[in-house]
């Protein structure tokens, strides 16, 4: 007789609430079977039986097996996580003195535990195993075959195509993430109102992915709740630097996010964020408020303030310049953003820039990312138009070198003739150069250097590069 509990609403109860709650849904789950009508007997015992302990509980399985008979009881147990740390030792063990009892009857005959740590993680006494584990298994993300098979299935049963680009675009923003996944499906089958005799489109696409960001879904709140601030300086580290992290799940830190879903390690040995929806987010939950430094966005002779940059497109060379003033008009204040490592503010300024600029002018701004780390591509739709701008920190000349050839591609790849690259360097630096046949400027603005009473000296560069 298979039942399937579920601990996620259990973690703050008491040990004698959380044993209480546990019996009452083991009697909801049998009931719900169909011998639950007809055998009375079975029906007394459980409507009579209490368990307050974990003794009391090893009492009641032993007697519930001997009504089962010769029925045998296997239990899921999903997101176990939820449990009370104060009975994770206590509920091992106990299932442990079960198992090895050896009796015909055993009850539950088997457990299967499901959740976001595995046993070894968990807070129990680690002198003894706490029973034992015939398996042990993560669920693997999606490969991108497995998205093409997914959707392939939906359209042998609907009728309704995708256009092969959406399918790449999906699997490369959720990074085979299971939820992300058939989130995105849900949104572009269910909510977009798109014809069924319509081919699912790259624009459609864009509406479903812009909607999953700005939406506030269980996954992504559990993903951000996760995201403690002492996880801040690696993640962006990681986000902004080339140099990269060793993965190594002997860390403390990079081994929680991993059980979390939010790192895994790349082909070369370094950690990577596992998608780009997954940046976006993290970007937005460190993303510090600006204690009014918004207000000194634009100058005191602006007409209209960000639409001062649509003719009707996006003028994205005057409104990054517009940024590089910003700074200058900020002033000292840049450096008092608070709780934030002052090597990531010009990021998250920049951030916090284009994003309000795209919700003013009604845009939509999201993350890509080729390998996970090192560099983030913030690409802006307006009008049909893609603009891409690549921001990073300045880590030398041949890491700059490499940025610009990766953008290139991009570049190409995209079929867009203008990229931006903006990073945040100590020195100003300007050259010309002609890579694939793509003529690319690097320029830097007039530098913002600020001397503070402390004699603490502050540079600010911004960078373009743009494809002809």
């Amino acid at each position: 007789m298979p039942i399937q509990l579920n601990f996620e609403a259990y973690q703050s109860l008491s040990s004698e609430e959380f044993y209480s709650y546990l019996k009452e849904d083991i009697l909801q789950e049998i009931q719900n079977a169909e011998q639950w009508q007809t055998d009375s007997v079975l029906r007394q015992f459980l409507e009579n039986a209490s368990i307050t302990s974990h003794v009391s509980m090893m009492i009641f399985f032993q007697q519930l097996g001997h009504y089962l008979q010769p029925r045998r009881l296997a239990i899921i147990i999903d997101e176990f996580d939820g449990i009370p740390r104060s009975e994770v030792s206590h509920f091992l063990h106990t299932l442990r003195r079960i198992y090895l009892s050896k009796t015909p009857n055993r009850c539950p005959y088997s457990v299967g535990i499901v959740g976001v740590k595995s046993i070894t993680q968990l807070n129990y006494d680690r002198s003894i195993s706490p029973f034992n584990i015939q398996d042990e298994f993560a669920l693997p993300n999606f490969t991108r075959e497995q998205v093409h098979r997914l959707l392939e299935q939906y359209t042998d049963e609907v009728g309704q195509t995708f256009a092969p680009k959406v399918i790449k675009s999906l699997h490369k923003q959720t990074g085979g993430q299971p939820f992300l996944v058939n989130r995105m499906a849900q949104s572009l089958t269910e909510e977009l109102g798109i014809g069924r005799k319509e081919t699912i489109s790259v624009a459609h696409f864009e509406m479903a992915h812009k909607n999953i960001l700005n939406e506030q879904n269980v996954h992504l709140s559990h993903l951000t709740t996760n995201i403690h601030p002492r996880f801040q300086t690696l993640l962006m580290e990681i986000c902004s630097y080339d140099a990269g992290i060793p993965f190594n799940l002997r860390n403390e830190y990079i081994s929680e996010l991993v059980t979390y879903g939010v790192l895994k390690g790349g082909t070369d040995g370094f950690c990577e964020i596992a998608n780009p929806i997954y940046q976006y987010c993290i970007v937005q939950t460190f993303q510090p408020l600006l204690n009014g430094l918004e207000r000194k966005y634009h100058s005191e002779d602006t007409e209209a303030g960000f639409f001062d940059y649509l003719t009707p497109d996006i003028n994205m060379r005057s409104l990054l310049a517009n940024f590089r003033d910003f700074i200058k008009r900020a002033g000292y204040r840049i450096l008092q953003v608070p709780e934030t490592p002052q090597e990531f503010v010009g990021q998250y300024l920049l951030f916090a820039y284009l994003d309000q600029f795209v919700r003013q002018v009604r845009g939509f701004m999201y993350v890509e990312v080729s390998s996970g780390r090192g560099r983030m591509d913030l690409i802006i739709l307006h009008k049909e138009k893609k603009y891409i701008v690549e921001t990073k920190i300045w880590e030398g000349k041949s890491l700059y070198k490499m940025g610009k050839a990766q953008l290139v591609k991009y570049l190409k790849l995209e079929e867009v003739n203008e990229g931006y690259y903006v990073v945040f360097k100590p020195q100003p630096l300007f050259e010309t150069e002609i890579i694939d046949g793509k003529t690319i400027v690097f320029l830097w603005y007039n530098k913002n250097r600020l001397i503070l009473n402390d004699g603490y000296h502050a540079r600010f560069f911004l960078g373009l590069i743009v494809g002809g």
